[in-house]
């Protein structure tokens, strides 16, 4: 194949923009953009399940700042990203999917797995395009790679025909074949053939036509996808005018959202500028870890308290929606609110001030205003309330993790396991009851090393997840927690960790059911119906798909159990740790709908 061919294209701009990693699973409409990225240096991972290609890609944007892309084939391929493709547009991640298509002059003709891709696509991306010309391509790439970090941050996606990623000659041949005009004798055919010189010209020999997005400014996402006016941009007036309201207010509290870390290169400056505010702070999603593992202005537990009766509340990052009550729990206090989304900064509830900023960038220009943080002294009340708080939790889960239970008790198990914890340890979590209740427990130990779902709430990011953070994080610990139901979407991925040399520790909370629908499921409407599942062993699971697997059914060997696992990750080896779990009420009442 020539050197300029379409996949060749794909991966030198990539490779330009800084991209290490593709991800896909192969097909034949894609075949030339793998080999094209690999020739241009990027590291291809061919996972085991198309929507895992598009978290993998999802959790290295996070953890990186850059794109994250992957690449599928035409067709189902495309389909099976759908959730992922969505649960990146509702973190507002910027990723980049290439859908393989058919042939350009077959579209519409019931070619194989030809179907109308950009419908399906574009209520869920920032973007989506098809090419038609190979001179298109690389402008296309680069203006999908700006777009998805543009304004607020999201998914794009570029189909390519398969025609453009093949060279010339060999697209030559394979659609005169296709037509049977290889050798035209009759006048028809000749007429044929005639027609498709034309169209292979027009394909690889034509100037491309000048893109009507690349004459304009590129546009804020808000502009391109709501029609919500943008708020006035008059920041320095708007940070100044917060800065006013915290120097004279008593019981302030900061909330910080995934937002706020989004195309965040520098955490570190970031956590600075937070604790130069120096006021409570909660940390949630992607900002979890922000400020370490324990940091005197950090709380976890009766954040709903502390917000009714606070009298200043910054949400960085946060939309007003199910997590913050929908903007109802805020008792008297005075609202700001700092997010890139003029959509998010009013949806449910307006705040007394509205900053339409990136919210890390809004927080570091709060801190430069203020010169040391104001109203110490009367704020040691405020601290001392909810420390107190802060302890009086902390000892509940100690005194429920020292029950007995007939197997593990989860909570005992966390207790554990936060001990165990490497400085560096990240954290990818996947599930409902048993994931809820680490986040009471397990302490992130540094900026970006928390990865979630979001707000979608999407089980099966697990394994997509830990393949994108262990191959950012060479060397550090991935831990991946999982619900016994949510392992089941991605287990299937520690052949991926196998063949690839990655090493993650998943632990599967196995209590045979999905706990946190039964629990409530059974106590409204008196039926565990759908709700039972089988002790698999998922150790052996994973044992099949070249991983270790290790079975954990005695409090008396978590220790043991926790310390091999990590030994075993050093040595480059995946780890399954079936965890089995007796039954437990921690989270009784606290399913969200």
């Amino acid at each position: 194949m020539s050197p300029e061919h379409g996949g060749s294209i794909i991966g030198g701009v990539l490779a330009r923009h800084g991209i290490k990693f593709l991800f896909t699973l192969c097909g034949g409409h894609i075949s030339p953009i793998l080999v094209g990225a690999k020739a241009h240096g990027l590291r291809v991972i061919d996972m085991r399940d198309e929507a895992n290609t598009v978290f993998a890609a999802d959790a290295v944007a996070r953890m990186t700042g850059l794109v994250g892309v992957a690449a599928v084939t035409a067709g189902p391929g495309v389909t099976n990203t759908v959730t992922a493709v969505k649960n990146a547009q509702m973190a507002q991640s910027p990723v980049l999917l290439f859908g393989g298509a058919t042939a350009t002059i077959l579209k519409g003709r019931g070619s194989l797995q030809d179907i109308d891709q950009l419908s399906i696509m574009r209520p869920i991306t920032k973007w989506a395009i098809s090419v038609s010309q190979l001179a298109a391509l690389a402008g296309t790439v680069e203006e999908a790679l700006a777009r998805a970090q543009h304004g607020v941050p999201g998914p794009v996606f570029v189909e390519v025909p398969v025609d453009l990623l093949y060279g010339e000659e060999m697209v030559r041949t394979m659609i005169f074949k296709e037509a049977g005009v290889d050798h035209p004798k009759t006048l028809p055919a000749k007429a044929l053939r005639l027609y498709l010189e034309g169209h292979l010209y027009k394909q690889f020999r034509a100037p491309a036509l000048p893109s009507l997005h690349a004459e304009l400014r590129l546009p804020r996402f808000d502009e391109l996808t709501t029609s919500v006016p943008p708020l006035p941009r008059d920041t320095d007036g708007q940070v100044r005018a917060v800065a006013d309201k915290l120097a004279t207010a008593e019981r302030p509290v900061l909330v910080l959202g995934s937002q706020a870390l989004v195309a965040c290169k520098e955490p570190g400056r970031l956590a600075a500028a937070v604790r130069a505010l120096g006021i409570p702070v909660y940390l949630g999603g992607m900002a979890r870890g922000l400020l370490g593992r324990h940091d005197a202005l950090q709380f976890r537990h009766a954040r709903g308290k502390a917000l009714k009766e606070a009298d200043l509340v910054i949400i960085a990052g946060f939309p007003f929606d199910f997590r913050l009550g929908y903007g109802r729990g805020f008792g008297k206090a005075q609202l700001v609110a700092a997010n890139l989304s003029a959509r998010e900064l009013r949806k449910n509830r307006r705040p007394d001030l509205a900053v339409r900023m990136h919210p890390g960038e809004f927080l570091q220009a709060l801190a430069a205003v203020i010169a040391t943080p104001a109203g110490v002294g009367r704020r040691d009340a405020w601290f001392t309330t909810l420390r107190e708080r802060e302890a009086a939790r902390d000892g509940e889960i100690a005194a429920q993790a020292a029950a007995p239970a007939q197997l593990v008790n989860p909570l005992a198990f966390f207790l554990r396991l936060e001990e165990k914890l490497a400085d560096d340890a990240v954290l990818v979590v996947d599930g409902g009851d048993f994931v809820a209740t680490a986040s009471y427990v397990l302490r992130p130990r540094g900026p970006l090393s928390w990865l979630d779902p979001g707000v979608f709430g999407t089980l099966g990011v697990g394994g997509g997840f830990a393949t994108g953070a262990a191959l950012c994080h060479p060397g550090r610990e991935i831990w991946l927690i999982y619900g016994d139901g949510s392992s089941a979407y991605t287990l299937s991925e520690f052949d991926t960790y196998a063949r690839h040399g990655l090493a993650p520790i998943a632990v599967i909370g196995n209590d045979g059911a999905w706990a946190q629908i039964a629990r409530e499921q059974v106590d409204m409407l008196g039926d565990d119906v759908g709700t039972v599942l089988a002790r698999c062993d998922y150790h052996k699971v994973a044992e099949g798909y070249g991983g270790v697997g290790l079975l954990l059914n005695d409090p008396a060997k978590i220790d043991a159990t926790l310390d091999r696992a990590k030994a075993l990750a050093r040595e480059g080896k995946p780890v399954c740790i079936n965890l089995h779990l007796g039954r437990s009420d921690f989270r009784k009442g606290s399913m969200s709908m």
